[in-house]
């Protein structure tokens, strides 16, 4: 009898279970069983490793073979155990020393040749792997730059079953030959999953801070609507912009990623094990480390918002645009059972998706943009009568964005449309994205640091009891605001949310506590009336 062990991790969202993959020899009729709740695709490695160790030189043994996945009560699902299963297998013949796998995490895919296959979720299974305390891990060698982004652990890239065997043997490691010269590395398709969310707008491979062609300085006019993408960057507020089709909604909403500071270390670690799960991580770039853009079309169901699907649910846009901005254009035409579904996630900075398969938790901590027409048409407005649109078509395609939903919006901006006169004008354009980046990231500094030592990042993050009893406003600079609530025109969230965006306001001119005249740009950006104060942060400075 033959017993052999080793370890490989089950992914549950983005959280990872170390599972102890055991093999066990017995005298009998050759029979392969693999136990501890697999899948379908897990229960098709039985062919998959017999095909490999075959084909990479091994022997396979002629006995009763039983696998096992401990826990048995967690649900295994995936590919990724192949590598596992086969070391395990071939531990148990004794062509390998159980003692070497014993501490050892792999990860992989084989095919029927011994090549070792890349999987999704490689970052997360390590970091699951070194929380649990193991200290190597082997992986496909394509997703070896991914694995070493967690520190404390021995990465080994294997490009085949057979280089890992004559390593775990102390035998001559064989070299592996690459396919011809341009044509594209099969084992790389790994990497990038068709199907998962690959076409919803994602930019997140850093072009962006980068891309000249998507300049703040080209959005003509607008001036109201340039200060609220710029407060709601400096204090991660979410932004509504309603206005006529053609006035640069969409342009303003895909500017917006590159004023915003780069990401953390532990940012960028959060990021890219949601889109690592995804099969978003593109080959070369294992790191992301600037805001992530997610614009969904307006026909996505709420499983492709929030996230689901069958079997083990798999990240939605809010989670692929987490620590970034998902931009919702056209926002009276999604449906509004999936608009409602964002408002869960808008407060808690999570999901929580329950399945018959299980209960996963997705990180959804973003900035939302919302970009809507006023009408049908697109041509109603308050100056002229272009509209054809009945009253009652209006205000039913208006009341589409419920109220709920509107209330956690700190920023609204009615963007006009722009004149002839504004784009013809030469030598006259805003202010560039490297100008408007630069205030946010010193206002992101003023906030980090007076609110060290809290668990709030960001202005937008700060509750309102905390808000009022902790960092006020400078003395008489929230009477027009507080009359507002008396009149009804503001709630006790509003009032709140107006002394957040205060707050950013000041932080980007520099003021040590809100002023008037930034209490009285945070009310205009959050009801639309004017207040008498320029609306260009350049010109309060």
């Amino acid at each position: 009898m033959g017993f052999a062990r080793t370890c490989s991790v089950a992914l549950v969202g983005v959280e990872g279970v170390v599972v102890e993959v055991q093999a066990d020899l017995e005298p009998g009729v050759a029979a392969f069983t693999l136990v501890g709740l697999p899948d379908k695709s897990l229960s098709e490695s039985r062919d998959r490793v017999r095909a490999a160790v075959v084909n990479s030189g091994g022997e396979w043994p002629q006995k009763k073979l039983t696998v096992g996945l401990s826990p048995a009560s967690v649900p295994k699902a995936g590919s990724g155990f192949d590598l596992a299963v086969a070391c395990a297998v071939l531990g148990a013949a004794e062509r390998i020393d159980p003692r070497v796998l014993a501490d050892i995490v792999m990860i992989g895919e084989l095919g029927l040749d011994g090549r070792v296959r890349p999987v999704r979720g490689i970052l997360p299974a390590v970091i699951a792997a070194a929380d649990a305390g193991y200290e190597q891990v082997v992986v496909p060698e394509c997703a070896a730059a991914e694995a070493s982004l967690v520190p404390g652990v021995s990465v080994l890239g294997v490009r085949s079953l057979r280089q890992l065997i004559a390593v775990l043997t102390d035998e001559p490691v064989p070299e592996e030959e690459p396919d011809d010269q341009g044509r594209p590395d099969p084992l790389l398709a790994g990497l990038r999953v068709p199907g998962t969310g690959a076409a919803t707008g994602m930019h997140s491979l850093g072009a962006i801070q980068s891309d000249h062609g998507h300049d703040l300085a080209d959005v003509v006019g607008q001036t109201s609507a340039r200060t609220a993408v710029e407060v709601a960057a400096a204090g991660g507020h979410h932004l509504f912009l309603e206005g006529p089709p053609g006035a640069g909604k969409t342009m303003l909403a895909e500017r917006l990623p590159a004023i915003l500071p780069r990401l953390s270390r532990g940012e960028s670690l959060e990021v890219t094990a949601v889109h690592s799960v995804a099969g978003l991580l593109p080959p070369g770039k294992p790191l992301i480390d600037v805001a992530p853009y997610c614009a969904p079309h307006h026909s996505a169901t709420m499983q492709a918002l929030v996230g689901g699907g069958q079997g083990i649910a798999r990240p939605g846009a809010v989670s692929l645009s987490h620590r970034g901005v998902l931009f919702l254009d056209e926002t009276p035409e999604f449906r509004s059972q999936a608009l409602d579904a964002l408002r869960q996630p808008l407060e808690a900075g999570h999901v929580v998706i329950a399945r018959s398969a299980g209960v996963v938790r997705f990180p959804a901590k973003f900035l939302m943009v919302l970009a809507a027409n006023p009408c049908p048409c697109g041509r109603f407005s308050q100056t002229d009568d272009m509209c054809e649109c009945p009253p009652s078509v209006i205000r039913r395609y208006q009341a589409r964005l419920s109220g709920p939903l509107l209330d956690r919006v700190d920023l609204r901006v009615e963007v006009d449309r722009v004149t002839r006169a504004q784009l013809t004008e030469r030598g006259a354009r805003g202010e560039s994205t490297a100008t408007v980046a630069d205030r946010v990231r010193a206002a992101r500094e003023r906030s980090s640091a007076r609110l060290a030592g809290t668990p709030w990042r960001t202005n937008s993050e700060i509750p309102g009891r905390e808000l009022r009893s902790r960092w006020y406003a400078a003395i008489g600079a929230m009477d027009e605001a507080e009359r507002n609530l008396e009149r009804g025109v503001l709630t006790a969230r509003g009032l709140d949310r107006v002394l957040r965006v205060a707050w950013t306001v000041a932080d980007l001119l520099g003021h040590d506590r809100p002023e008037a005249t930034d209490v009285a740009l945070a009310l205009q950006l959050r009801t639309g009336v004017p207040r008498g104060v320029p609306m260009a942060i350049g010109a309060l400075t």
